[in-house]
């Protein structure tokens, strides 16, 4: 054959595009099989029963199906011809591309065969390597096809309805058909079609014998020949990695050998029964190896393959007995063999990659070590991917289970990284090389060979040149390598060379192969790296394997020692997006969710790990922070006191407490606590969180640290919540400043971790007790504002309004009443409401909670208000009599007897004034907090407020009165009061009517006041300043109250509480005349309520007092009530 059609064969051209062809078809095949395999994602008409007639009928007659006669059978075909024909178009062209690849293989198998090339993997390899990867992907293609079901289904009801449509049949469609059966039994088909080429395969097998033993060598082989060891040789560390063969093979992966062999000894198995090196490298295969991947998660069994195929095969029967003989050495020694290198490997890639971190300059020279280490740790986890899954019954199945597998892909991961990192240190070292050495030793080469034919001296001579101008400059200046085209050149120079009788032989000039192979290899590191990387460390079979994954990754975190190398399971997402393919665009949603799915997984599960350590560390920091709160002196301060006085122990003596502290006394280094585990344990998930910054999947980028966050902000949040340790049975609560302690040593642990996770932990607490200043966190939980808003109110308030806790004004806080006098289990309410008490309440949930807590009171304040409205509406018209007819004596008595409900409006205005006492308190602990936090504002804030006058617009003095109540600084008049009672007017009556019954309301109070006098409950006490049933607290309503209104309604708050005065003054001074003694029994102590009203209110004086009551009842009742106390104290 002449060296001219040899040129129009274009053998390396064709070989090139078939390869990139066959797999973008065997991808589309493999998702027609997924598709097909899934009731869910399969075509519609596969799962409706009115189309299961007929495709029983097409599945009978195929290939040979009468449209026109079969009618009865295929009606719902008809019915639906258009749909099915746009739903199955995509399967009918995949499985035409299946046909056309075959045809295109063929030819080109056959021009070769004519052409009878040579190959050999070390002098030709483009040529070696492309022909056989050729060869495995036309297998794969067909075999993959023959494994789809519903193929024939699938053509012959697309073809069915398209005729029904065209009226004619498709012309592909009887090939199509024809091909399928013909692959009914593919192995025999496919071994048929091989025969004619059985020389070229086994040639081209043959040349991977030395190469494939080499790739099979023992973990002790590896060891003892110091494999990617930089320092086993310190003066040869910078000399460049050359090898007597060639240096491209060695960054190929095994798992490429690994398929050829097999495969091309199945599809040209005649060699094994004549050639026994065929027969060694067969079996050589057949022990490594249970498994081989067609593509992606679909396998061939070999062993089971090979068995049945060479079964049905007359002269036979000793393959039949290697492929089993070899399938128990497999079983018995492959699991170790590979769980030796991984452990070798782990060590060796660890050694490497601090050496290439340290000295960068090295990835020069020694770039091929790196890109050996990557492939060699590729083969070994995609062996065990494979087997992990198919191994399931085997003496030793700790040798498919690795749980440091996460180590060996962190080191990959950083490898790949430092390669990525380092780029221009290679492209500087391989550009000097290209064109100082290479282009030398090539020229050298050229002149040295006894025969070169114009054509071809053209070619190398073009290569020379081309190397020889490249210039350490264009690195520098960072252009863009393309070597591209002189690739393609060696590609099609090794082919015209390799065919028989070639004017310039490559097989008799083994050297021009092996230097252009060379120079093949530093080509790549200039324009290439991200291909070879990609080549040599790509790891997207994960992708497919995602339930083998999962396992890896769980076996991780249970292993501690594994902890740090957790991150490395979601940076291998960002492999997948190299399993996409042009000719399979609708399977990139999937791969891209995946990916996304997966990393999102395993970063959550990692900060979720790192978060409950983090939050079990804080809680022992808590407990052991708790142990040194006040209350848990008393049992030491007792026994010291015993000691002391020398009392003797009691009989039943409690058991010894530890002292805070003790925990840190250790006597031994080696006893390991749990707090010493839970930092060993944080610290290994932080160097995994901080390992990366982000990880690309995909378009997506992926923050670790942001996960972290986000559960240390879910869980703090719920940390806080249990604190509070609230109790809906018994209505048991944490008093607030246990709280705030525990939450301050929490606090600090959470501030330490900034120095082990790169985190904001600052904004972490701030969102943290942000979101529990709110009633509700992000996640719609409740927070503390809400549990301790909700317990005030229900239980403190409201047993204080049924009379069971009274308010001290002396102590500044909410006291139980005996059980003897209220019956009722005792709530403790004064280590809840005490002023301390409420200064860490409003730590807690700050202002914005304070301000919940707030509208809260002020909502049942309105409640109330509503009420005794209805109540001053019921007795309108008396109280009108009553207000005109104050000062006579004879009118009153009568009036007074017709009001109904008085104690029911005292009972609602001591609820109201309760409330508001307990307001007044929640105010002067955030006041006391606001000037600690803001001492720098609080001074405006008060300087504004005294600027006040009766002058300043209404407006604006509630705007300022408003900022002022936001910073616990009281006001003359409540804000938050007017807003709230300016909310219930209605639209039925007029201002002026409300005005009305507000006048009303103030007379309504002043009659009833003397009926607190019979209240055996009104006795005053010195101890507390106030009265057993809360009467001191309408002082606080009275004045409150009266002042919201007539602000409200824009009157004068001091002429009004001047009226309220002398009508009150003038109903108490009716005591004194009152006959029945239990009706007066408490008139003393009643009399004193006028003085506290004074005090109250800033609008009423003293003198304007004693203007309307005389000031000597005051002092004798005052005396009188000391007396009276003093009495009942001493009996």
């Amino acid at each position: 054959m002449s060296l001219g059609s040899v040129y129009q064969h274009k053998l390396a051209e064709k070989l090139m595009i078939l390869n990139d062809r066959g797999k973008g078809v065997l991808i589309r095949i493999y998702n027609i099989k997924k598709t097909c395999a899934e009731t869910k994602t399969k075509p519609p008409f596969f799962t409706e029963k009115s189309m299961e007639s007929s495709i029983k009928y097409i599945n009978k007659k195929f290939p040979n199906i009468d449209v026109r006669s079969s009618t009865q059978h295929l009606g719902p075909v008809h019915k639906e011809k258009s749909e099915i024909v746009k739903c199955l178009n995509g399967y009918y062209i995949s499985f035409l591309d299946v046909m056309e690849f075959r045809d295109h293989v063929y030819e080109l198998l056959n021009t070769i065969d004519a052409c009878q090339c040579y190959f050999d993997i070390n002098i030709n390899y483009s040529f070696t390597k492309s022909y056989l990867d050729l060869v495995v992907t036309y297998f794969s293609v067909i075999m993959l096809m023959s494994r789809i079901e519903d193929r024939k289904s699938l053509i012959a009801l697309y073809n069915c309805a398209s005729e029904m449509l065209q009226g004619h049949s498709d012309p592909t469609y009887a090939r199509l058909a024809q091909m399928f059966l013909e692959y009914d039994n593919p192995l025999r088909k496919l071994s048929e079609e091989f025969g004619p080429h059985t020389k070229a395969v086994t040639d081209a097998l043959m040349s991977l014998h030395f190469l494939f033993c080499r790739r099979t060598q023992p973990a002790d082989q590896w060891r003892g020949a110091q494999l990617l060891s930089l320092l086993s040789n310190p003066a040869s560390m910078i000399d460049p990695s050359n090898s007597d063969t060639t240096l491209i093979h060695k960054t190929q992966s095994n798992t490429s050998i690994i398929y050829q062999s097999p495969v091309g000894f199945l599809l040209s198995h005649s060699v094994l029964n004549t050639v026994n090196a065929c027969v060694d490298l067969w079996k050589l295969a057949l022990q490594g190896s249970l498994c081989i991947t067609l593509i992606r998660d679909d396998f061939l069994f070999i062993h089971r393959v090979a068995e049945e195929f060479f079964g049905s095969l007359k002269g036979y029967g000793k393959r039949v007995a290697d492929v089993k003989e070899c399938k128990e050495h497999f079983m018995t020694q492959s699991g170790q063999f590979h769980r030796a290198r991984r452990a070798f490997l782990r060590s060796s890639v660890k050694e490497l990659e601090a050496i290439l971190s340290d000295e960068p300059g090295l990835l020069g020279p020694k770039a091929l070590f790196a890109f050996m280490a990557l492939s060699f740790c590729r083969d070994e986890i995609n062996w065990l991917v494979r087997h992990a899954e198919n191994i399931t019954k085997t003496k030793t199945p700790e040798d498919y289970i690795d749980v440091h597998i996460a180590e060996l892909i962190f080191y990959m991961e950083q490898l790949l990284a430092r390669v990525r990192m380092h780029l221009p240190v290679i492209q500087r070292y391989h550009i000097q090389y290209l064109a100082q050495f290479d282009a030398l030793l090539l020229s050298d080469v050229i002149q040295n060979m006894t025969v070169c034919p114009e054509e071809e001296s053209i070619i190398m001579s073009s290569f020379v040149s081309s190397l020889s101008a490249l210039s350490v400059k264009q690195v520098d200046n960072k252009e863009t390598f393309d070597f591209h085209a002189l690739r393609l050149d060696w590609s099609r120079l090794q082919a015209y060379t390799s065919v028989s009788k070639a004017p310039l032989s490559l097989r008799d000039n083994p050297d021009l192969g092996r230097v252009m192979n060379l120079i093949l290899f530093h080509s790549w590191m200039l324009d290439s790296v991200e291909d070879i990387l990609m080549e040599t460390a790509d790891l997207s079979i994960f992708c497919f394997h995602v339930r083998t994954f999962e396992k890896m990754f769980l076996m991780t975190l249970e292993e501690p020692s594994a902890l740090r190398y957790s991150i490395a399971f979601p940076m291998v997402c960002s492999h997948f997006s190299n399993s996409t393919h042009e000719m399979c665009p609708e399977e990139y949603p999937h791969l891209k969710n995946c990916g996304l799915g997966l990393c999102n997984n395993f970063l959550d599960e990692i900060s979720k790990n790192t978060s409950i350590c983090v939050l079990d560390i804080c809680a022992e920091q808590y407990n052991l922070s708790e142990k040194l709160l006040p209350k848990h002196c008393a049992a030491t301060i007792s026994k010291a006191r015993n000691k002391r006085l020398k009392k003797p122990p009691p009989k039943r003596a409690e058991p010894e407490r530890e002292k805070p502290g003790t925990e840190s006394q250790r006597r031994d280094r080696s006893i390991t606590t749990n707090m010493d585990k839970q930092h060993l344990t944080l610290c290994e998930l932080s160097m995994a969180l901080n390992h990366i910054r982000s990880i690309r999947v995909f378009e997506h980028v992926v923050t670790p640290a942001e996960y972290l966050s986000s559960h240390l902000e879910h869980r703090f949040g719920k940390a806080l919540v249990n604190m509070v340790n609230f109790n809906p049975t018994t209505q048991e609560i944490q008093r607030p400043s246990e709280v705030l302690h525990g939450m301050r040593s929490y606090l600090c642990t959470l501030q330490s971790l900034g120095h082990l996770v790169n985190i904001d932990v600052m904004r972490i607490i701030r969102t943290t007790l942000l979101q529990q200043t709110q009633p509700a966190d992000a996640t719609g939980e409740q927070t503390m504002t809400a549990l301790y808003t909700n317990w005030y109110l229900e239980c403190l308030l409201r047993r204080a309004g049924a009379g069971f806790i009274i308010y001290s004004p002396a102590r500044k806080v909410f006291i139980d009443l005996s059980t003897e006098i209220s019956g009722e289990r005792s709530l403790n309410a004064e280590e809840y409401s005490d002023l301390s008490e409420m200064k860490a309440l409003a730590e807690l949930i700050g202002p914005y909670g304070m301000k919940f807590l707030s509208e809260n009171l002020m909502w049942h304040v309105t409640s109330q208000v509503v009420e005794i409205k209805k109540l001053v509406i019921e007795n309108m018209d008396i109280l009108v009599q009553i207000r005109s007819n104050f000062s006579n004596a004879e009118l009153m008595s009568p009036l007074l007897a017709k009001l109904m409900s008085p104690d029911s409006l005292l009972k609602r205005m001591t609820i109201i004034g309760v409330i508001l006492s307990f307001r007044t308190l929640a105010q002067e602990g955030l006041r006391e907090v606001f000037s600690h936090h803001c001492p720098f504002i609080m001074s405006p804030i008060e300087f504004l407020k005294d600027l006040v006058n009766p002058d300043v617009d209404i407006q604006v003095t509630l705007s300022i009165f408003e900022l002022a109540t936001a910073a616990g600084v009281p006001c003359d008049v409540d804000p938050s009061l007017v807003a709230a009672l300016s909310s219930i007017k209605t639209d039925s009556s007029s201002l002026e009517e409300d005005y009305k019954v507000a006048c009303l309301l103030q007379v309504f109070l002043a009659v009833s006041l003397p009926l607190l006098a019979s209240d055996s409950m009104s006795f005053y006490s010195i101890e507390n300043d106030g009265y057993n049933n809360n009467s001191h607290c309408l002082a606080k309503a009275i004045i409150q109250i009266s002042a919201a209104f007539f602000t409200i309604y824009s009157k004068n708050i001091e002429t009004h509480l001047k009226e309220f005065l002398l009508m009150a003054s003038g109903s108490l001074l009716h005591l004194g005349q009152e006959t029945d003694k239990l009706k007066a029994r408490n008139r003393e102590s009643i009399l004193l309520l006028l003085h506290l009203i004074v005090e109250e209110s800033s609008f009423l004086t003293v003198d304007m007092l004693e203007s309307c009551f005389p000031y000597v009842l005051l002092r004798n009742a005052f005396h009188e009530v000391h007396r009276a106390f003093t009495t009942v104290s001493s009996a």
